[in-house]
């Protein structure tokens, strides 16, 4: 199979960086991502993982891959994906209480930007996450970025999949 690729997009700020995705660690992840691009959506900063940025999406796969290439300690340039019950975010310690309801899934796409990020929840504990892809193109450019958007604020950004 030759090697996929998906641009990843803050749209606001007009960055974009490029990611190859991990087929042969995550095959069932990255065709359920796959099949579903284009994805968008309103771009949230971690409050616990530290160095992320996510979109909330509803489920988009026939069924719910299975925890493949799983990582708690994500690093620069990884995306991953989440699933979530809304019950685990429709609460206002997350934020998300207008958004996600207790009987929803949510899936969540993320990319890591920087280094020393642990995906430990207070609430549930570890959350593994599923590799799905790397970025290998603008990722510099990406961090600048997220850095920006922790320190201005998400309001009105986007957070964009694609096919590259």
């Amino acid at each position: 199979m030759m090697d996929r690729y998906v641009e990843v997009s803050l749209a606001k700020r007009g960055i974009t960086c490029t990611a190859r995705l991990l087929d042969d660690r995550a095959p069932i992840t990255c065709a359920a991502v796959w099949d579903a691009l284009p994805l968008s959506g309103d771009v949230y900063h971690a409050k616990y993982a530290r160095n992320e940025v996510y979109a909330l999406f509803p489920p988009f796969a026939k069924a719910e891959p299975p925890l493949e290439n799983p990582t708690v300690t994500p690093v620069p340039g990884d995306l991953c994906y989440f699933s979530f019950a809304g019950a685990e975010l429709g609460t206002r310690a997350y934020g998300y209480d207008r958004e996600v309801g207790p009987g929803a899934t949510v899936v969540d796409l993320a990319l890591f930007y920087e280094r020393n990020n642990l995906l430990l929840n207070g609430d549930v504990g570890w959350v593994p996450g599923i590799v799905w892809g790397q970025v290998v193109e603008g990722l510099a450019e990406m961090a600048d970025g997220c850095n920006d958007l922790w320190r201005g604020g998400a309001q009105g950004e986007t957070l964009s999949f694609r096919r590259a």
